[in-house]
């Protein structure tokens, strides 16, 4: 069997023989487009109208990111993008989807209460314990401290120490102590912590003025192979979710952006887009386009992380008292917040207005110390510490409905909680000197 001739043009010659030259310089075209715009939209005039110049090409697109997302979009089809290895306990997870008021949800295995976790671990330190976080794939834990130490523990070696007779015996590594890297670099107290999203990085910041990055992959090193230094306090820091990127809240107002490749700094050019007080807490948004911020000022602040630029302020957000925490939910659709009012608040991004607001917590009124709101894993639930009994307090996300009090077990204020991104289990860090690990065992039959 023969395969059919190729069709042939005017001139004889088999058309996948003559390529469209004119679609070739329409792409050529659109390419070169995309980047002025692209350079335009990061503040770059000088150099996109060189290029303009240079390639001949006539461009009155506005300036956007969509370069960036079509980049995105395509290494995503790389081989050699997806196949690049990646550090033990620094992967990517996606728990379910998340929180979406606009839709009903029908999960089959529902998330249990946070009242039914139960202490599996408690570390020590030498001093208040007031910084923790979990790695991205909920592997790692960190914890940080007034005596300016920090501590990394195995999630695996922790559950294993607490209940040896479900040890799995094929898995050794298991058998050895939960903590696994002890550092000292800081002067002063470590005040926050947030593991690298795809490397084996741990990033602090501390009162000593100082942001630091730790290679936690070699067991000898204890000292950063990064400092930046700030000229304030350092209050909370926060990953670009491919951790290019570093956004800084110290004692000053202002926000700083880093490049950590080049560890050059970014601030916005509008003074008056800034907070006006103390940055007390920030995050980056999941899909990279926004980052929100919050401040003793009050107010809550949402910025378009391309162009450094504040898009958004909700003004006196809880009732014009300190701002304590935020975080987006999975889908980047809502925020949620906590204040010094010890009300925890879910916020729509699109229109600005407050949804769902929890309450209950703190029966004394004005809380004395800063508390975080988080979510559980699969944003089923709302978590916060209640500052006047100790205990930990927690709402049904969508009806807001409370949930069963539970005891944290701490002899002083918690001044941390955070929850693991990928199952049931959260870390709560008090000025008792102890950090403690939360964790649901499933029930066995």
């Amino acid at each position: 069997m023969t395969n059919p001739p190729l069709s042939t043009n005017s001139n004889g010659t088999n058309d996948e023989e003559m390529p469209d030259t004119s679609n070739i310089f329409k792409s050529r075209d659109f390419m070169y487009k995309l980047i002025i715009s692209q350079l335009l939209y990061d503040g770059h005039q000088s150099v996109a109208t060189a290029l303009q110049q240079a390639v001949q090409v006539e461009t009155n697109n506005a300036p956007s990111d969509r370069l960036f997302h079509l980049t995105i979009t395509g290494l995503e089809h790389e081989p050699g993008f997806k196949e690049r290895p990646k550090a033990i306990g620094f992967g990517s997870n996606n728990v379910g989807s998340g929180l979406d008021l606009e839709f009903e949800t029908e999960s089959n295995v529902p998330a249990p209460e946070p009242a039914l976790y139960e202490t599996a671990y408690v570390t020590s330190h030498k001093g208040n314990c007031r910084a923790g976080c979990f790695s991205s794939d909920g592997q790692l834990i960190a914890t940080g401290s007034v005596d300016a130490s920090i501590k990394i523990l195995d999630v695996d070696r922790m559950l294993a120490k607490s209940a040896p007779d479900e040890m799995d015996p094929s898995r050794g590594e298991q058998q050895g102590h939960p903590v696994i890297r002890t550092l000292y670099d800081h002067m002063e107290e470590v005040s926050c912590l947030e593991f690298h999203p795809k490397e084996p990085f741990l990033c602090s910041g501390s009162k000593d003025m100082t942001v630091k990055l730790f290679d936690i992959s070699k067991a000898s090193v204890k000292k950063a192979f990064k400092t930046i230094t700030e000229a304030e306090p350092v209050q909370a820091i926060s990953f670009h979710p491919l951790g290019d990127y570093l956004i800084v809240a110290t004692s000053h107002p202002v926000i700083r952006m880093y490049d950590l490749n080049t560890l050059h700094c970014y601030v916005c050019a509008f003074p008056k887009h800034q907070h006006t007080a103390t940055v007390t807490n920030l995050k980056w948004s999941p899909d990279a386009k926004l980052f929100a911020s919050c401040s003793k000022d009050g107010n809550i602040k949402i910025w378009d992380a391309v162009s450094n630029k504040c898009i958004n302020t909700l003004i006196k957000a809880h009732d014009g008292l300190e701002v304590c925490s935020v975080v987006f939910s999975k889908n980047g659709k809502y925020l949620l917040s906590s204040g010094k009012n010890s009300i925890c608040k879910l916020w729509e991004l699109t229109t600005s207005r407050c949804l769902i607001t929890y309450t209950g917590a703190g029966t004394t009124g004005k809380q004395e110390y800063e508390a975080q709101a988080v979510f559980n894993h699969t944003e089923d639930y709302v978590l916060f510490p209640d500052e006047a009994t100790t205990s930990l307090c927690a709402w049904n996300s969508r009806t807001a409905s409370r949930k069963q009090l539970m005891s944290l077990g701490h002899n002083g204020a918690v001044r941390l909680i955070a929850h693991s991104p990928t199952q049931a289990a959260f870390l709560t860090c008090s000025d008792d000197f102890r950090a403690r690990f939360w964790y649901r065992r499933t029930p066995t039959l």
